[in-house]
């Protein structure tokens, strides 16, 4: 089998699984899980959705993400990152769209790995990942001030920030303290579980304590029950959404979105894994295994499946040796389903929010968010950019325009990276033993188009002043057809004029390129080397 596409899991299975790893992925998986449950059903609410179908998403996503990922430690799952684009989904195309979209999505990603796409997931600029995270984070947190409040709003939230910022301060009167008050004491009590006792599940923790105070204490606040009636105690039975060609159109751009964050998503949460433990990751089965999960989480009832940071993290620092851990954190998952269901019931909407407030907290990577500012101005501005558009405009428009900017600023850099300049970088003079026509120029860099304009004009200004032009390639790294079109374009000039062109150190490669452009023996002369060409000039009767 090729080892392009062969999941990690095979892989493990191959090299011998002891009982000693079963039971370091058995306390990985669990310790997940823990992290994984109240997560997943406030990301599902938060997405506008009920909190079972986060659990499914979980359940179902994450054991396929395991069982068919490129990864040996990858979490699959629910992802605040989605929580913007899922909402808008349903709210313009009701949960059927969403499944649609979220099976379309994961064809998408199947497509993606098989002709090895996820190869070039990684050439996203680190401040378009920085500026985006960032922005889906203020996202998140804005989302949950309502439920934070405990407000009561008079109109259906709007999911735009700068229209939804005035909703919430006309909903400020209706403020629940009791909302607030338990919030507060879930994003506390897990802040100081973090500081003091790091090990212990401080999510879990601060949501039963929280729910634990709103039940003995009778407080008239929303919970999982009142809201939802609760959550099943099994899985459904998976079932194909009715398709229609209409609402596939429809929701296009929604499963392309879907598709696009996934696989950034998931493929950077395996890179993060791969710095933790030392792997490497087969990005292309990543993503057929995410496509896969996609399908499966939507023919059960979830959501979109990715790939998640913090679980993936959790997971290997609980000590995961395989893809064995993600697998069984999806089974404890479901036997919390078939045994506790029922005291989901009690848990105040008002604490996932807290949760969900942390989360969000989390995701802002200040550090390198300061750093980018400071590291230079194109930097920063391709960093503020992305996130003002992830935050008031749209979040595939951020990673759009942000790639294009850091892809147009990688080419300024890079063109200016290039030297075109006198031989041994001396002012232009006569070589030793030649006529006083004979000038000797060196390229170095990466010659490509980006630097064609400034390079071509250098080049034309000496291309007809002397007899003799030689120009030396020997430190060239690269060229494309747009510079090999410039040295053409050159020699063309210099031959009406009269001059002798020599071409010193081109390798088979650069000559080929440039004999396809017409730089061919006809009207240059190929030489290994500047001395070379010294001697055959000096060869030539004066």
């Amino acid at each position: 089998m090729n080892q392009d596409f062969t999941p990690k899991v095979v892989s493990v299975f191959q090299e011998g699984y002891s009982l000693a790893r079963l039971k370091s992925d058995a306390l990985a998986g669990l310790t997940v899980a823990i992290v994984a449950l109240p997560l997943s059903m406030a990301i599902a609410i938060a997405s506008g959705v009920t909190p079972d179908r986060g659990l499914y998403t979980a359940i179902v996503g994450g054991f396929l993400v395991s069982l068919l990922g490129g990864s040996r430690h990858q979490i699959g799952g629910p992802a605040g990152a989605f929580i913007v684009l899922v909402a808008t989904t349903v709210a313009t195309h009701g949960v059927e769209g969403l499944i649609v979209a979220t099976m379309m999505a994961g064809v998408f990603l199947m497509l993606a790995g098989a002709l090895k796409l996820g190869d070039y997931v990684k050439f996203i600029p680190y401040p378009v990942t920085v500026g985006f995270t960032a922005g889906i984070a203020v996202i998140i947190f804005a989302s949950q001030i309502s439920e934070l409040l405990g407000l009561r709003l008079a109109v259906k939230e709007p999911g735009a920030l700068v229209d939804k910022l005035p909703v919430l301060v006309d909903a400020l009167p209706t403020l629940n303290p009791s909302a607030a008050a338990i919030a507060a004491l879930t994003a506390a009590t897990i802040l100081v579980l973090r500081r003091f006792r790091p090990t212990w599940p401080g999510m879990l923790i601060a949501v039963c304590l929280a729910s634990a105070v709103t039940a003995f204490l009778h407080l008239d606040i929303s919970t999982i029950g009142t809201r939802f009636g609760g959550i099943p105690r099994s899985l459904p039975l998976p079932q194909l959404p009715e398709f229609s060609a209409t609402l596939m159109r429809a929701v296009l751009p929604d499963a392309i979105a879907f598709a696009l964050l996934g696989a950034i998503e998931s493929l950077l949460s395996a890179v993060v894994a791969d710095g933790m433990t030392g792997r490497r990751h087969r990005s292309n089965v990543e993503l057929i295994g995410q496509g896969v999960a996609n399908i499966g989480s939507a023919l059960f009832g979830g959501m979109c499946v990715t790939g998640t940071i913090a679980r993936t993290a959790t997971n290997i620092r609980a000590g995961a040796t395989s893809p064995v851990a993600g697998m069984l954190h999806a089974l404890v998952l479901l036997l919390f389903m078939a045994i506790a269901a029922p005291l989901a019931s009690y848990i105040p909407l008002s604490a996932l929010a807290g949760v969900l407030a942390i989360v969000s907290w989390n995701m802002i990577e200040r550090p390198a968010f300061v750093a980018l500012i400071k590291t230079s101005r194109g930097d920063a501005v391709v960093l503020l950019v992305t996130f003002l558009l992830v935050v008031f405009r749209d979040l595939t428009e951020g990673i759009i325009v942000g790639f294009t900017l850091g892809a147009l600023l990688f080419i300024d850099r890079m063109g200016k990276s290039v030297t075109v300049a006198p031989h041994d970088d001396e002012p232009e003079r006569p070589l030793e033993n030649t006529d006083s026509n004979t000038v000797v120029y060196r390229l170095g860099g990466a010659f490509f188009f980006g630097a064609a304009a400034t390079v071509g004009s250098v080049l034309d200004r000496i291309a007809d002043r002397y007899h003799h032009f030689v120009l030396d390639c020997s430190a060239l790294s690269f060229m494309d057809s747009t510079a090999a079109n410039v040295i053409a374009g050159t020699v063309r000039k210099a031959r009406r004029a009269g001059v002798s062109v020599y071409i010193a150190g081109a390798g088979p490669e650069l000559q080929r390129l440039l004999e396809t452009h017409e730089v061919d023996g006809t009207n240059v002369t190929y030489v290994r080397s500047v001395e070379d060409a010294r001697k055959l000039i000096a060869a030539r009767p004066a």
